[in-house]
């Protein structure tokens, strides 16, 4: 017979998988990845590749660990946010577990500067960004239709003296 390893145990005809509770360190791309931060662990690694990932105010490699106790800072602009790990863990997990994991510390003025982007709506958009909306394209044919072309604009009977 088959020897089970030992984090997984045999229970009325199935397998359960059991986490390890002796972990001592985790990559930090790939916790991230575990407790639903980033959809895809090697968005995750783009985001520690890209310096938006701190440790204890240190920056962090994809590769570096990270023990419980740790701050997170994770740069998703336009806010900053800030968890403190609580469970280490390297798979997946559904998003009802991830309180025992991590605990949100993210400061709320952080929170106030999200929703002020919010109401702002595409307001802030950045010209040329995207397709134009209505409202532009209303507004660029007003503009072009304003603007006489070749020389019909004259009043040749105007005075000019």
């Amino acid at each position: 017979m088959n020897a089970v390893p030992s984090y997984y145990i045999l229970s009325s005809h199935r397998i359960d998988y059991i986490e390890h509770t002796n972990m001592e360190e985790v990559r930090i791309d790939k916790w991230m990845w575990a407790v639903r931060i980033f959809k895809t662990r090697s968005i995750a690694t783009d985001a520690c590749k890209k310096n938006r990932i701190e440790i204890n105010n240190q920056p962090a490699k994809p590769s570096r660990t990270i023990k419980v106790g740790d701050i997170i800072s994770v740069r998703k602009p336009p806010i900053t946010y800030q968890f403190r790990v609580l469970k280490l863990a390297q798979n997946r997990m559904g998003a009802k577990l991830v309180p025992e994991h991590m605990e949100n510390i993210t400061p709320s003025d952080q929170y106030e500067i999200l929703e002020m982007q919010k109401i702002s709506g595409f307001i802030d958009r950045a010209k040329g960004l995207g397709r134009p909306t209505k409202k532009d394209r209303r507004e660029l044919e007003q503009f072009s239709e304003e603007i006489p072309s070749g020389m019909d604009f004259f009043d040749w009977d105007e005075d000019w003296d």
